[in-house]
């Protein structure tokens, strides 16, 4: 008798487990009650909880408006100016090295997404190192190129302190060829990053065991600044001859939804980092084979213009600033906040059960992620005192 496999149907599928930070949206957003606080989604808010377009942005897409000509395709790399005019602002003295080539891409999740596939197809053996806990979709974007994690403890939300001797422990028991994912400021979703002695002592690490670090820097400039949140990358690309880069516009400029980023590649020579961008290419040409225009030239645009970039610079330092004195306010709350004050970026993880982060929600409308991680921008200023009351009524004591 002969037996037939039945064909595999769209209806066959097995249920996907739900996303976390999506299912948090959803509740915020039905939440009808006025004093909600949502500081789940990861966006920079004003002091009046708006997230506003940058005046340089306003004033770059104005001028597009008035100048570009057609919207005809302009080839998988899409904009090719755009990633020459970050060079200087994200690789800084490296930004003139001929052995990087960059690409734009849709956001920095597409160039996390390229370079890793890129890793798979050069060498499909190599494993990830990434630290935990990390960005929600770093695993995912990884597993999904089909490359072994090796996870490893980053950070001790109760003792809310890095576990660094952990990180090294998983450096130094990587093989050649294993790839490291490292955080290059502000990290998400800890706020809790490397010091400068530790960044040296980790690209120490990294080039002695000819590991192949990817820096995923998606904050540049709300942490210490355009220079000093940069430090780490620029010394991994000191002394390392293969990094990958994952960079994003889409914080550092306010184009979230515009999804803005860009992917550089280094390799020993400028031959071999055209080999390897031709892949790279190949690869994007696949998944989306050119790349949104509207976000990478209105950032091209900003970056052309000597007036337009001063003026991003200086409401970049203006988030940056508020940055601050947030997480100076909340520190200054209560001492078991205090830690809040040293840590970089948009976030930070309160020691919270998962109980009583749906005590916050439930009790006091107010929204994070079930691991604690919460914006600290995700309020405006006349909601800071409420956040905080209601959560040091929820830790007690």
């Amino acid at each position: 008798m002969l037996t037939t496999k039945r064909s595999a149907r769209l209806a066959d599928l097995d249920p996907v487990r739900s996303d976390s930070l999506l299912k948090l949206i959803t509740l915020a957003k039905a939440d009808a009650r006025p004093e909600k606080i949502d500081v789940g989604v990861g966006v920079y808010r004003d002091g009046a909880g708006r997230t506003p377009v940058m005046r340089a942005v306003k004033a770059a897409e104005k001028k597009l408006w008035e100048t570009q000509d057609s919207k005809s395709y302009l080839g998988g790399a899409g904009d090719t100016v755009f990633p020459e005019l970050l060079k200087p602002i994200v690789l800084g003295e490296h930004a003139s090295d001929e052995r990087i080539l960059g690409l734009q891409t849709p956001g920095g999740c597409g160039a996390l997404r390229l370079g890793f596939q890129l890793v798979a197809k050069a060498s499909p053996a190599a494993r990830v190192l990434v630290g935990t806990p990390t960005w929600p979709n770093h695993v995912p974007i990884i597993s999904g190129c089909g490359l072994e994690i090796v996870e490893y403890p980053y950070y001790d939300r109760d003792a809310r302190q890095i576990r660094f001797d952990a990180m090294m422990a998983a450096i130094g028991a990587a093989r050649p060829g294993d790839v490291v994912l490292l955080h290059g400021c502000c990290h998400n979703p800890t706020g809790a990053d490397l010091s400068d002695e530790q960044w040296d002592e980790v690209t120490r690490a990294v080039a002695e065991r000819g590991l192949i670090p990817f820096v995923d820097i998606a904050y540049q400039g709300l942490g210490k600044g355009l220079e000093g949140d940069s430090r780490g990358l620029r010394s991994i690309l000191a002394a390392c001859d293969e990094v990958l880069v994952a960079q994003s516009c889409d914080k550092n400029f306010s184009v979230y939804r515009d999804r803005v980023g860009c992917l550089f590649v280094k390799t020993g020579s400028r031959e071999a980092s055209a080999t390897a961008m031709g892949h790279v290419l190949q690869i994007a040409r696949e998944m989306w084979s050119m790349p949104p225009d509207h976000g990478g030239a209105v950032v091209r645009t900003v970056l052309e213009d000597a007036g337009l970039t001063a003026d991003w610079r200086v409401e970049l330092e203006e988030m940056r600033a508020r940055i601050v004195s947030i997480r100076e306010r909340l520190a200054a709350a209560d001492p078991r906040l205090a830690f809040i004050r040293d840590q970089m970026g948009m976030f930070s993880m309160l020691p919270l059960s998962l109980e009583q982060v749906l005590e916050l929600r439930e009790k006091h409308a107010i929204y994070m992620a079930d691991s604690g991680r919460f914006n600290v921008l995700g309020m405006a200023d006349d909601a800071v005192d409420r956040f905080v009351a209601a959560v040091i009524e929820v830790i007690g004591g």
